[in-house]
């Protein structure tokens, strides 16, 4: 999901991003500032504390009248108080590095709490994270299951809000290690508050953050996160097998066109960082795109920018031999890719796994949980599909997710 799409906007992009409407009441405590990025690498434990700063405090009562758009979300128990936090993790390379994201802990909640950890969809721009942006609907979905008693952790990921450089999109390494360290963080800073987070993690994510909820989930299940451990997955809408359903989907007429061009540009640009996609733009990308679509992922530019500055089709945007390799992927592009769709073939989940979908999604098609689900009963694992019915991708998460926080809310 991204943030802060107009009507015009979304109507072209087919709301491919994020879910948001004005939250005035969860303004700023401390107004972010973007210079924070620049914290030192410098060599220090991973999941290590670098900064929290209260940015927002709601009361019970403030979190209902700003939950109006999930129809149905039980009433919130708690009011809650939301911090922006950096921390130590690591790059696709393994290099030492930062990133950010926000905590939010129930107020007058003490002793052993449960933690879920929400990750969320696809987001180009750093300031429309939600350890930056007010408005951000990822901040109020976290915020929704700390009134319910639990703990929010959202990370912001690589590259985004306050973290340094690009944002590697849909790079399941640095996904999970993001939200593992964020995690090992949140330990640190909620034992100060008087809270012990308990063994056992929620996970939840939306679009881009449903497949790396699976794949945290995977992390968590093999015991790579601390003394953590997976208690459950609820994933929405996300594009789990990337070879055999989203990418033909983009081609094929189920995405649509713009909305295939927005997220296959993003995917080409990041994916040329860490697998290497084309020796120059002009391999890849058409004139006069070849030279300004890397600039319009940098982190710097709004949903509406991008938009803007791409063609409303793949066919416009990509030349046509390298459309033919998305197409049809081989070498390391089709190993990348292959490997990126190993998060439901690889591991048995030993806890209940359920998968959100709508049909009329627009953006990841709905076949994405079926295969995923098939992938894991496969292995022995138990999971439900959960079909939303007729809603688009947004409508899928504002639909899912009233049940999902009712479900966690019973982990309390």
């Amino acid at each position: 999901m991204t943030s802060r799409l107009t009507k015009t906007v979304a109507a072209t992009l087919a709301t491919a991003a994020l879910l948001t409407f004005p939250l005035s009441a969860f303004g700023a405590v401390d107004q972010p500032s973007l210079s924070e990025a620049a914290v030192s690498r410098v060599h220090a434990p991973r999941g290590a504390l670098v900064s929290a700063v209260p940015i927002a405090q709601l009361s019970a009562a403030q979190l209902d009248a700003a939950a109006t758009d999930f129809p149905g979300a039980p009433k919130s128990a708690y009011g809650v108080t939301a911090y922006r936090v950096v921390y130590r993790t690591i790059d696709h390379d393994n290099r030492p590095t930062t990133a950010s994201g926000i905590i939010v802990l129930p107020n007058g909640r003490r002793g052993a709490l449960t933690v879920v950890e929400y990750l969320h969809g696809t987001n180009p721009t750093k300031a429309a994270a939600a350890s930056v942006d007010p408005a951000s609907t990822d901040g109020l979905v976290t915020a929704l299951f700390a009134g319910q008693g639990l703990v929010g952790v959202a990370p912001d990921y690589l590259g985004l809000g306050l973290g340094p450089g690009q944002h590697p999109y849909v790079d399941t390494k640095t996904e999970t290690t993001a939200s593992a360290d964020l995690l090992l963080a949140a330990r640190t800073f909620a034992a100060r508050h008087g809270v012990v987070l308990k063994r056992d993690v929620l996970v939840t994510g939306f679009s881009q953050g449903g497949r790396a909820s699976v794949a945290f989930g995977r992390a968590l299940s093999r015991g790579e996160v601390g003394p953590f451990r997976l208690g459950e997955i609820r994933a929405v809408a996300g594009p789990y097998d990337l070879l055999r359903t989203e990418l033909p989907a983009a081609f094929d007429g189920r995405l649509l066109a713009p909305t295939a061009s927005f997220y296959l540009a993003y995917l080409v640009t990041a994916w040329d960082r860490t697998v290497g996609m084309y020796d120059d733009p002009r391999e890849a990308f058409q004139a006069p795109y070849a030279s300004t679509v890397e600039g319009l992922f940098d982190g710097s530019h709004t949903d509406q920018e991008i938009v803007a500055g791409l063609p409303d089709s793949p066919e416009k945007l990509f030349t046509p031999a390298f459309l033919q390799r998305l197409k049809h992927p081989e070498g390391r592009f089709l190993r990348a890719i292959q490997s990126a769709d190993q998060i439901c073939r690889d591991w048995t989940p030993r806890v209940p796994v359920h998968l959100y979908s709508g049909t009329k999604d627009t953006d990841v098609v709905a076949a994405n949980a079926d295969v995923c689900a098939a992938s894991l009963r496969s292995r022995g694992a138990e999971v439900t599909v959960h079909s939303m019915g007729p809603v688009d991708h947004a409508g899928t998460a504002f639909a899912a997710y009233p049940e999902i926080i009712r479900a966690y809310a019973r982990r309390a």
